[in-house]
């Protein structure tokens, strides 16, 4: 017995990927690996509360757990609020879908309770995202960059048209560009203040990535990344590149109910090519199949030079931006 237990350790071995168990298959975490640690009695724990944790976590799980049971899925949201770490990841066990969501993020100064249900998002988006994938390890996750595409073009849009994320906490401060981008998309007010609302949440998530990496340049909407990469980008993405991700996917106009691909990323997202005017996928980690993604679009596609509407604005109000 005790030779057979040997041999089939070193076949083990030696197989390598066949026999990783399902729980293995672990996505990296939403930030790149930190020594960072709050603790819940840390002087630092500045950002959400246990309830507020909670309660965006509730919300999540009342929208998805139908979502995935109808691919067949278990939706699983381990709630470790008092884990210091400061990251959030997804996996993988079988037909289970797990978020791991720690409480050391969420009590990061930056986080609000618009930036945690986007770093919620951004792990359903492993799941959920479609194509491109991150290949290797883990086929079945969304990539980095996909995965905050994702969180913005779907999962942001459902979770803040839904009653209980009203009284979320948000960034006090406004944003022209993100403003007058989100009124030139969508028509409807309410659209509108959904658009402006997750990119703002994206810009609290970006300082947060700030902070972290000990940056000295504050991430703007009117500073987009210029690179233009080669090859898709599998890790994370910079600063500056995620933040505007976020921003294209507020301001995509694609119905968050056109269903993604698994392997087509052009299918229920913004391209170019089909003529969308706005809300592509940014270069700086995307690098489309189609050349004609490539294309630059016309400049400032969503400018608008005058006053925001009044009804929009009206809106905004009511959410005490």
């Amino acid at each position: 017995m005790k030779r057979t237990l040997l041999l089939s350790a070193a076949s083990a071995l030696l197989l390598g990927a066949a026999v990783i168990p399902a729980a293995a298959s672990k996505c990296d975490g939403f930030l790149p690996p930190n020594d960072l640690s709050i603790p819940v009695d840390s002087p630092m724990a500045k950002g959400i509360v246990e309830a507020q944790f909670n309660t965006v976590l509730n919300t999540i799980e009342k929208i998805y757990k139908p979502i995935v049971a109808a691919r067949g899925g278990v939706l699983q949201i381990n709630r470790k609020w008092t884990d210091a770490t400061v990251n959030a990841s997804a996996q993988q066990s079988g037909k289970t879908y797990i978020l791991n969501m720690y409480g050391g993020l969420a009590r990061h100064e930056t986080v609000t309770m618009d930036g945690f249900a986007l770093v919620a998002c951004h792990e359903l988006g492993h799941h959920l995202g479609g194509a491109p994938k991150t290949g290797g390890w883990n086929p079945w996750a969304s990539n980095e960059g996909q995965s905050d595409y994702y969180a913005n073009l779907k999962c942001l849009r459902t979770v803040f048209a839904d009653s209980s994320s009203k009284n979320f906490t948000h960034l006090s401060e406004g944003d022209e560009v993100a403003m007058k981008g989100c009124e030139a998309a969508f028509s409807a007010t309410e659209d509108q203040a959904i658009c402006f609302r997750a990119a703002m949440a994206g810009k609290s998530v970006a300082y947060l990535f700030k902070a972290l990496r000990n940056e000295t340049v504050t991430p703007r909407f009117d500073t987009p990344d210029t690179k233009v990469q080669t090859t898709m980008l599998a890790t994370h993405p910079p600063t500056q590149c995620r933040m505007d991700t976020y921003l294209a996917g507020s301001l995509c106009t694609q119905p968050v109910g056109a269903a993604l691909s698994e392997k087509d990323p052009a299918v229920g997202t913004c391209t170019r090519s089909a003529g969308f005017p706005g809300g592509y996928r940014p270069l700086c980690w995307y690098k489309p199949a189609n050349a004609a993604e490539l294309l630059p679009p016309a400049a400032r596609p969503f400018e608008v030079t005058e006053e925001l509407a009044p009804s929009f604005g009206t809106l905004l109000n009511g959410y005490s931006w």
